[in-house]
């Protein structure tokens, strides 16, 4: 009984006395519970209930509807890349150190919300792999893939819930740029297959990532060297080991796919080493099989 009295104590403690109140009273923000139950659903059909309801049954044809999810999220991550700048970087922002303002005041409120707004951004996403599964791609809802999205759903949850705005803003500013690009192209190869072959940008996608890993392990890594700065420093043990695993997984796969050398095209037709063929206008892995796009699989034609 103690234990459980010490555990009811302790989780009352970081609900509710150390949160944001300012997010309490937002859809998903006041427990962990209901996004806990999102993401169990999510993942009971992802790995379970979904494929095997798609068993016996054909590939849903959803191509429109991915193609307007994909514009959607352009919209969307183009609105949150330019409200940082507005709200944030252009009101003097650090990229150094920047303490979380909790006051009700107007600028600081609507901070939070872009925040929660980039929440909810990592709930839509979620839908990536939904769409896997409704199209018989099972082999794309990798490992890496469902921890990913699992895990920024979990993430961005917790820095709303306790720091929405502050040092953590840069890492949903600059991904969301990074998706604006990759949805872009997501796109523009929906909304015509013959695009896949003729963007020639879709190498640069797969560097702006690296980039973007490298410069928030950067942002972050600073904080260490701030013992001044009031921000909370338990994020870093989750962000920093994180985004060092992602920045030397897409490293790999870019030099995999694109600077390692090929087969010959003879070898190819003899049978010889097998090249995994482009989906979505971005090559799904590299020789060593692993996992390629920013979302981690988030290949297949969209």
């Amino acid at each position: 009984m103690l234990v459980l009295r010490y555990l009811a104590s302790f989780y009352h403690y970081v609900n509710y006395e150390v949160s944001d109140p300012r997010v309490n009273d937002w859809l998903l923000m006041k427990t962990p519970w209901p996004g806990a139950a999102i993401l169990v659903l999510y993942l009971m059909f992802v790995l379970k209930w979904g494929p095997k309801w798609m068993e016996h049954r054909k590939p849903f044809q959803i191509d429109t509807i991915i193609k307007y999810y994909n514009l959607a999220q352009v919209i969307i991550c183009a609105f949150l890349f330019v409200e940082g700048f507005r709200l944030g970087y252009l009101r003097g922002y650090s990229f150094l150190c920047q303490p979380v303002d909790y006051s009700p005041t107007e600028i600081p409120i609507m901070i939070a919300r872009r925040c929660y707004y980039y929440f909810l951004v990592k709930v839509l996403d979620l839908l990536d792999t939904i769409f896997f599964v409704l199209r018989k791609k099972q082999n794309q809802v990798s490992f890496l893939h469902v921890y990913h999205h699992t895990g920024m759903v979990m993430l961005i949850w917790s820095g709303v819930k306790w720091f929405p705005g502050g040092h953590g803003v840069f890492m949903g500013f600059i991904n969301s740029f990074v998706h604006v690009v990759m949805y872009a192209y997501y796109f523009l190869t929906s909304a015509n297959p013959k695009n896949k072959n003729n963007l020639w940008w879709k190498k640069y996608i797969t560097q702006l990532q690296i980039i973007q890993f490298g410069m928030i392990f950067l942002q972050w890594f600073v904080l260490l060297f701030q013992p001044n700065c009031s921000f909370p420093k338990w994020p870093l043990f989750v962000i920093l080991p994180q985004n060092l695993f992602m920045f030397f997984l897409f490293l790999d796969f870019y030099y995999q796919a694109y600077i390692k050398k090929k087969p010959t095209d003879a070898g190819r037709r003899s049978g010889g080493a097998c090249v995994d063929k482009p989906q979505n206008g971005i090559h799904t892995s590299g020789s060593n099989g692993k996992s390629s796009s920013v979302e981690y699989n988030r290949k297949g034609e969209q």
